[in-house]
């Protein structure tokens, strides 16, 4: 007979106030949403006997932050964490701990400078944190994500043994400096920047070459044929290699920019893991700490690009059961868990995550034999038009384009031939993609629903397509499989709505 887990010791029911110095942040926080308005009232009203209005709009700001302090508090409780705030309206909110799926510590360098850290608790349902404490002295936060983490343990009937033996075990995953270094090479994050760079340089490009490319292609040339540079004019091979020289400066400085970026997000990351949650710790001048539970993890993503297999990595990306827009979820919290790990490792984090699944799966099978011809077809249907009609208009050079189709059809055939999907009792997975693979699965008692559909084209060669939905499902990547034969895809849809009935859903 399982015994029951000792309980936790009843908190003090007293009430807790935020950091002496949350004002402050709190100003700041208000301050960045008023700030142009403020500067344009500055700039407007210099000189004249009002200049001094955006100032009483600031110390308003440092009124309404002050106030904030004082109408704020906390209680923790046995099952719950009850906070009150406001003054003329008063609100209450009580959250309960098991409710909590992450605790999420934000630390910028004026955090650090003051020793605190700013929380938010966030839950499986919201678009905004349940509760954001602008701010708690650091070992209070610390003591805070401990508490809801312990609470929502003895609540899931965790013993106390084990959450400190994994409390105490070797993180998952830790990256040096150099592994974070490798991530910023292989990656394209610095694009944004170096896009817009050059943008803003496409305004001045004449003048740029003419003035300083063309001087220095010029003197280069002089030097080496013992000739007047002023004397020189610039040929089709100067501007070639002028143009070659920006391309190699733009590479060059795309991936320091990737580099630069990878190491503010990912400097210090480290995966560890406490009962059923996961801790995330990472950032380089704004540290973030956050603490996702097991349970709400609902698909995994394993990707491998063309550098990722030259550096021989992989990254490991994980979707919370939430309702949030995926650039709220991608600012929230972390969800990379290896950004940059080695296969094996990689492989091992998965295999420790789900014992019970087998990885990885051994029974891959493929799709419809017709797969890669009907994938070509994509690219025809919108390729032919857009050719026909800029023939029509500039003539037969137009028709160059068409040379693009027969790199689609080698890229259809090899992407459609190591595609494929597995299906066990555990695991549901999905694989693509040829020099950038992509691997996708979920457990199948993660699944919501199925759904059969196939498009007048695929109905022609015979094809469906399955859609595998889950509560944490990104739309702009789906878990499903297309291109499989009409009775594989009525098989797969009877044998998981068949495990699908026989077992509750978890998440």
């Amino acid at each position: 007979m399982m015994t029951e887990p000792p309980p936790i010791p009843d908190l003090p029911a007293r009430e807790h106030r935020l950091h002496p110095w949350s004002w402050l942040f709190v100003a700041l926080q208000h301050l960045k949403q008023f700030i142009l308005p403020l500067l344009v009232l500055l700039i407007a009203r210099r000189g004249d006997g009002h200049a001094l209005w955006p100032l009483l709009g600031i110390g308003a700001l440092v009124l309404v932050s002050i106030w904030q302090y004082f109408t704020y508090r906390y209680r923790l409780l046995p099952e719950h964490i009850e906070i009150r705030s406001g003054l003329l309206e008063r609100k209450l909110r009580q959250i309960a701990y098991a409710r909590i799926h992450n605790v999420a510590l934000h630390q910028t360098l004026l955090h650090r400078l003051f020793g605190v850290a700013e929380v938010r608790l966030e839950s499986a349902g919201g678009s905004q944190p349940e509760a954001q404490m602008r701010v708690l002295r650091m070992d209070k936060a610390l003591a805070l994500e401990h508490l809801v983490r312990e609470r929502g343990q003895h609540i899931s009937s965790i013993t106390p043994t084990d959450a400190i033996a994994q409390a105490a075990a070797a993180p998952l995953l830790t990256l040096p400096t150099s592994e974070i270094i490798r991530h910023g090479l292989i990656s394209n994050r610095g694009m944004v920047v170096v896009a817009a760079a050059f943008a803003t340089l496409g305004q001045f490009m004449d003048e740029f070459i003419e003035h300083y490319a063309g001087q220095l292609a010029r003197t280069t040339r002089a030097t080496l044929n013992g000739l007047d540079a002023q004397r020189l004019t610039l040929d089709w091979l100067d501007y070639s290699l002028i143009g070659l020289v920006l391309l190699l400066a733009m590479l060059v400085l795309l991936r320091l920019l990737s580099v630069a970026l990878s190491l503010l997000q990912y400097h210090g990351f480290v995966l560890g893991e406490s009962g059923r949650r996961l801790t995330i710790s990472r950032g380089l001048l704004t540290r973030i700490r956050s603490s996702i539970p097991k349970r709400r993890i609902q698909a995994w993503q394993l990707q491998e690009t063309w550098l990722h297999r030259r550096f021989k990595r992989r990254a490991l990306s994980v979707e919370i059961a939430a309702s949030l827009q995926p650039q709220q979820q991608q600012d929230r919290g972390s969800h990379a868990l290896a950004p940059i790990a080695t296969p094996a490792h990689c492989d091992a984090l998965i295999s420790h995550l789900l014992p019970a699944a087998q990885w990885p799966p051994t029974n891959w099978q493929k799709l419809h034999r017709l797969a890669g011809l009907r994938r070509w077809l994509g690219s025809c249907m919108w390729l032919l038009p857009l050719t026909a009609v800029t023939a029509w208009l500039l003539g037969f050079w137009a028709l160059l384009p068409l040379t693009w189709l027969a790199l689609c059809a080698f890229s259809a055939w090899q992407t459609s031939r190591h595609a494929g999907w597995s299906l066990d009792s555990t695991l549901i997975a999905t694989r693509r993609g040829w020099l950038s693979k992509q691997w996708r699965f979920a457990e199948v008692a993660k699944l919501q629903n199925l759904r059969l559909s196939a498009s007048p084209v695929d109905r022609l060669f015979g094809m469906r397509s399955l859609l595998l939905d889950t509560a944490g499902a990104s739309p702009f990547a789906p878990l499903r499989i297309d291109y499989l034969s009409r009775e594989d895809a009525e098989q797969l849809l009877t044998t998981l709505a068949r495990q699908l009935a026989r077992s509750p859903l978890r998440w």
